[in-house]
């Protein structure tokens, strides 16, 4: 069992009077039942906290969970001690007052000079060092033992058996490491220094349980408490004995004291409560399903998409966007210029690394060159080779001249089988390789383009300052000092104001800006004090600000110009984040909408205006740890994707009032079905196709 500050930790056990139709809350791995939920999720918040150790391996700073899980796995590891071993092990460590290192090296030496009949070990004959088996020990007097040993080949067969003494033995390296050798020790016992055995297994292999004499003078044994450190003065014994079982109820207290401690957010999504200090939540929205192709299939949809709209220039292909695609996908034509170039370039991009697929080409003599006329047949081609039972039927269709006729499930099937081996190529490692390149160089200059701002900014800081002190000059005189470049500003205090006659001088030093020039500085003659004309440097402030301002938007336009240069150079695509219930939500920016999966990837929604997504924001409880990554995401990107959400639903309105338009015309003057924007895949045009391979 996993231990808390040190100590074990027992589970609650159940309930009293529990009826069977009673509402109960179990915790998983510990199998403690709660009536009462509060007290479940107090006790829930205390096994994912990092207090736990592992008491196995001693590795700390886990959770609950994740110390059982260790305590397992060593658990497991520490059957590899051979059962011949146990019980000199165990003998070792009863009642030893070593640390726990000086009694694994001491135990692993006694283990490596213990032999017993069966091992098999190496012996010394004919000048050299053979396998054999130890059969036999042999006592032929008092100090004397010889070893009877049969001799095995290759095959581990018996050859003959002879008598040796134990310096012609040599043993095998201890088939277990010294980490398992702990893991064995922390098991077998209860507490450390001496080191004592659990009873069970102290009985079962008929080792000592009562403390010997001479540690008698040091611990004492307790039938309730075990073992507690005696001090000095064996007189108060008795006080000692009471204050040691005070001191061990206060501690194992403390592990149901901390139940008690109120949660500390954020914590897991499925057990936050809600409270009276809580905002008002919205109501979150349902996200749309308005697709055309079928549910099941919209994960590979996007997958085939973002791969094709990503890695366009690689493909030589033209991107499309995502509602045309799928537009294509659902129509029944066969030749649709859209899906072929499609096809063709993840075709050209497959033969070009010279793979399976390149080799059935060229075994079967096709030309290289794929066309319009003769495309379905390369595609044919590579359904052969990959060979799978549900696509093994669409061959003959396509074959036949009626790839449009194909359900859109199955096309989109063929799509990702094409774009699966289409990542497996060299060319497509080459290009991610370059693309990690290129994100690290942008990365360095975006970083160090950060330092010089902050450098900026702290030199205006200054530069703020010392202007301030300048604040009511009398008489600046410029002086000369090299490469410092600084002036000399005397203040002189208003005689009358002051009611000094004489008056008071301040000397100060101001570095000169860049711009300060004696000949085209600006400046004006005031009269000042007792009428003395004084040159003033007048800054200019309304062009300061206008600096200000450019270099703030310069630097809004170097930020979204880093934040594209990166989205160009996609490695893969990664979700927003998920939700309280593991629902995932994805951003293309090439699409202007927000798509949502569930947990089983089995449904798909989308959301695609401005409201949903703000109502979608408020409805996120920020005590989740999943939720409140998730709005964090969303907050940093919120300009970005409001702007597109904004921008689709003008396209949108802006397309239903062209097609109300359309519907009031004349039949005789209705606008070409080329004109409709969902008929839009039809005018697509590949604008980076490759002729020749």
């Amino acid at each position: 069992m996993p231990l808390l500050k040190r100590k074990p930790h027992v589970p609650l056990e159940p309930p009293a009077e529990l009826k069977p139709l009673d509402r109960v809350y179990q915790i998983r791995f510990t199998k403690e039942i709660f009536c009462d939920y509060h007290q479940y999720l107090n006790r829930m918040n205390l096994y994912r906290q990092r207090l736990w150790t592992c008491k196995m391996t001693g590795k700390s700073n886990l959770t609950f969970e994740e110390a059982l899980v260790s305590e397992q796995r060593a658990s497991e590891k520490v059957k590899q001690l051979p059962s011949e071993l146990v019980e000199t092990a165990l003998r070792s460590i009863q009642f030893c007052m070593l640390p726990l290192r000086d009694l694994v090296h001491e135990v692993t030496e006694k283990l490596q000079e213990h032999l017993f009949e069966g091992i098999e070990l190496f012996g010394k004959k004919d000048n050299g060092v053979h396998l054999c088996r130890l059969l036999r020990i042999l006592e032929e007097g008092p100090g004397v033992t010889r070893y009877e040993v049969v001799w095995l080949d290759t095959d581990k067969k018996i050859t003959e058996s002879t008598v040796m003494n134990g310096e012609d033995l040599i043993r095998k390296k201890l088939p277990f490491t010294r980490e398992v050798l702990k893991s064995f020790i922390r098991e077998s016992t209860y507490r450390s220094i001496p080191w004592v055995l659990h009873d069970g297994i102290a009985k079962k292999y008929g080792i000592q349980t009562a403390i010997p004499e001479e540690l008698r003078s040091q611990v004492f044994l307790d039938d309730d408490l075990r073992v507690c450190n005696k001090t000095k003065k064996t007189a108060k014994g008795g006080k000692e004995k009471s204050a040691c079982q005070r001191k061990i109820f206060a501690e194992s207290n403390e592990a149901d004291q901390s139940i008690q401690e109120p949660v500390k957010y954020p914590i897991d999504d499925l057990l936050v409560q809600l409270s009276f200090d809580d905002p008002v939540f919205t109501e979150r929205p349902l996200p749309s399903s308005d697709f055309i192709v079928p549910t099941e299939c919209i994960g590979d949809l996007l997958m085939v998409w973002d791969f094709c709209s990503s890695y366009g220039r690689l493909l030589h292909i033209w991107p499309f966007s995502l509602d045309d695609f799928e537009n294509a996908l659902c129509r029944k034509d066969t030749n649709l210029v859209i899906l072929v170039e499609a096809h063709s370039a993840l075709l050209r991009f497959l033969i070009k690394d010279g793979g399976a697929y390149a080799s059935a080409i060229q075994a079967k003599k096709r030309k290289l060159k794929i066309t319009l006329l003769k495309w379905a047949e390369y595609l044919c081609d590579f359904l052969e080779i990959i060979d799978l039972p549900e696509l093994r039927n669409c061959i003959s269709t396509i074959k036949r001249g009626h790839y449009g006729l194909l359900e859109s499930h199955f096309k989109v099937k063929i799509f990702r089988e094409l774009v699966d081996h289409a990542i497996a190529t060299e060319s497509f490692r080459e290009k991610i390789e370059e693309y990690v390149e290129q994100r690290q160089e942008l990365g360095a200059s975006r970083r160090e383009e950060a330092l010089e701002d902050a450098k900026r900014r702290r030199k205006d800081k200054e530069d703020v300052k010392l202007d301030s002190v300048t604040n009511g000059a009398a008489d600046v005189h410029s002086l000369d000092f090299g490469e410092s470049n600084l002036q000399l500003i005397t203040t002189g205090n208003n005689r009358e104001r002051n009611g000094n006659a004489e008056g008071i001088d301040v000397v100060v030093y101001r570095r000169r800006r860049p711009c300060d020039k004696s000949n085209d500085s600006r400046t004006s003659a005031v009269k000042y004090g007792n009428g003395q004309d004084v040159e003033l440097d007048l800054q200019d402030h309304d062009d300061d600000n206008g600096k200000k301002e450019v270099y703030k938007t310069n630097k809004d336009h170097r930020r979204e110009y880093y934040e594209k240069e990166m989205e160009k150079r996609v490695i893969r695509a990664n979700p927003l984040g998920i939700d309280r219930h593991f629902n995932r939500y994805w951003w293309f920016f090439r699409d202007s909408r927000i798509f949502v999966e569930s947990s089983d990837s089995k449904q798909w929604g989308f959301y695609s205006t401005k409201e949903e997504l703000d109502a979608f924001m408020g409805s996120l409880n920020l005590k989740g740890i999943r939720e409140r990554a998730l709005f964090k995401k969303l907050e940093n990107h919120y300009q970005r994707i409001s702007s597109k959400l904004q921008k689709r639903s003008k396209d949108i309105a802006r397309s239903m009032t062209s097609d109300e338009a359309v519907v009031r015309r004349s039949t005789r003057v209705r606008a070409p079905p080329g004109d409709n924007p969902a008929n839009s895949f039809l005018n697509y045009e590949n604008k980076w196709k490759e002729i020749n391979l």
